[in-house]
Parts: C-alpha cells; structure tokens; sequence
C-alpha cells in the first residue's frame, strides 16, 4: 500500500496547465512565491516542475504547526489560535507575507485538512489566497468528501488551485 502512494501515475500534474502559467509569467516579467501548509509541498513540486521556473519562481514555505505560521508567516496569533491556521483570514495573510518574505509580485497560499479530524468536524478542506503587488485578489474555500484519501485531497487542492491561478493570471495579466 505504501508503494502505491509514490507512483509516478500518483503525482502528475496537467502539463498544459503548468505550461500556461510557465509561459505567463515569463512573458510578464513577473514573480511567485508559495506558502502551504494542507498541500504539504505539492504546489512548490508544481512550480518546480514548469519550463523556465527559475526565471519567475522565487521559492515558497511549508509550515504545517501555529508556532511556524506565526513565526515564519507573521500569521496573527490570535486569530490563528481561533481557528486552529485554518481560515480565509489566515490563507489571505500567509499569501501577503510569503509575497515580502520572497519579494514576489504573485503568491499563492493555502491551509486545511486533508483528511478528517476533530478540528475539521470531521470534514476535509481548505481555504487558499493569491496575492497580486501586495493584494489579496481571492480566497476561496473548498470543500471535499470526507472519506476522500489524503493524498488524493492535497492533489485535488492543488489542481484546483492551480487552475484557479490560470484563471486570476489570465484576468490580472493578459486581460489588463
């Protein structure tokens, strides 16, 4: 069983969609960074693997205790310890801060559960934040079955985040 979860089949993200945000942010002269926490390094996996990453992709955090978002992400702490890291407030302010700690023009941040626990109310999601010259531009919560696997959730969190990213690149960027 512990074999199964590091095939390759496992870990594939969609080339075209790696490509459009590779090609995008080249083609802007722009910069990213990543704070995650629930995807666990996918996201910086992602990024890694694009075409030309180190010509946009300045490097990202994973920090999964309070202690650590507090101190690395400058999270508040009270807010932080309300909703144990897990909210829009706290996705919006790891995004912010991962952007100045990387001196990026873009960030993509991201908290949650991936699988169900007693914080969760026994349910999985997550709530993610990009950042754009130093303004949340979204947030969103999402939400998945409960009996999902959990490296299938951080995959699922991380498509979809990625896609969503396409989506504010190509309204930020190419539609200004």
């Amino acid at each position: 069983m512990l074999r199964k979860l590091y095939t390759t089949s496992h870990m594939e993200f969609q080339k075209k969609l790696l490509d459009f945000i590779s090609q995008t942010m080249i083609t802007s002269k722009e910069t990213i960074s990543v704070a995650e926490s629930v995807t666990s390094g996918l996201l910086q996996l992602a990024f890694s693997q694009m075409p030309n990453a180190s010509s946009f992709y300045s490097g990202g955090l994973t920090a999964f205790t309070l202690e650590q978002k507090v101190n690395l992400l400058k999270v508040n702490e009270n807010a932080a310890k309300k909703s144990n890291c897990v909210s829009e407030d706290i996705s919006g302010e790891m995004a912010l801060n991962v952007a100045k700690i990387f001196k990026t023009d873009w960030s993509v941040a991201v908290t949650g559960y991936c699988s169900p626990v007693k914080e969760s109310i026994d349910k999985i999601f997550s709530y993610f934040s990009f950042s754009y010259k130093g303004e949340v531009i979204l947030s969103k919560k999402l939400e998945l079955h409960p009996r999902t696997e959990s490296l299938d959730a951080q995959m699922y969190f991380s498509e979809f985040i990625l896609g969503c990213l396409k989506s504010e690149m190509r309204r930020a960027i190419i539609l200004r």
